[in-house]
């Protein structure tokens, strides 16, 4: 993974340090010390990830990455990190648009996995058309494989019943929300189930939810019913390996 390229903003000169001799022996790097000189350099270079911090003078991590997405200058995943450590701190990092979060302290095992599933899961990235979205392609063994590296197979299992319960409230909010054409607030929640969905390798759910995501950031005036459809659908199927234990049953 050396032919890889990390950049890292913090405005502490000392993590950034930190983060270097942690990554450098698995990763060429660069860094910048506040969300404007990132994006110079993102503008400027070519990167395979950002570890983005959040709380920076100039210009903070969510404003950076705002812009980043809004003036399309890379698509590539985009790291959180904070003092923040909470689930509800960590779920709305991932509705701002972020891949994932740490939480600070950094410890060095998160950090390098974090990085190195993300790479991965780049690498093996579908780019999404409308003809697409009827396919079927249910899991990604290869996200259970590198979680079976650190987790028992019951913890995994555990992980992939909480995302059912919480795409199942997403999914009822996202239906109710449309009654009133709360379309930023439908846009978070997808975000949140891309997101989520993306990381457990559950594809079925990640191509549906990235269009739709997709479709409502594009058009103010758009009709939902079609899109519901294609979400409860994905969500229908992807419970039905769930409580058939269809996802783990050649691991067991």
């Amino acid at each position: 993974m050396k032919n890889k390229k990390v950049l890292i903003v913090d405005d502490n000169a000392l993590n950034r340090k930190v983060f270097e001799n942690v990554i450098g022996h698995n990763y060429f790097f660069e860094s910048a010390g506040d969300g404007l000189e990132a994006i110079a350099l993102l503008k400027e270079n070519e990167y395979d990830i950002v570890l983005m911090d959040i709380q920076m003078p100039k210009l903070d991590g969510i404003s950076c990455l705002k812009i980043i997405k809004e003036e399309e200058i890379t698509d590539i995943p985009v790291i959180a990190i904070s003092a923040y450590s909470n689930q509800g701190d960590r779920e709305y990092f991932l509705s701002t648009g972020f891949d994932d979060f740490i939480a600070k302290p950094v410890k060095p095992k998160d950090l390098l996995e974090t990085i190195h599933f993300h790479l991965n899961h780049q690498k093996n990235r579908v780019i999404i058309s409308e003809k697409d979205k009827d396919i079927d392609v249910d899991i990604n063994e290869s996200v259970i494989q590198q979680l079976l590296k650190y987790h028992s197979l019951e913890n995994i299992k555990s992980v992939y019943k909480d995302f059912l319960e919480e795409a199942e409230n997403l999914t009822e909010e996202i239906k109710l929300l449309a009654d009133f054409n709360k379309f930023e607030e439908i846009g978070e929640k997808l975000h949140i189930l891309k997101g989520n969905s993306g990381t457990l390798g559950i594809n079925m759910m990640y191509k549906v939810t990235a269009l739709f995501e997709n479709k409502i950031k594009n058009s103010s005036k758009v009709a939902l019913t079609d899109d519901i459809d294609q979400l409860e659908t994905s969500l229908s199927k992807f419970k039905t390996l769930v409580e058939n234990d269809k996802i783990f049953i050649k691991y067991e």
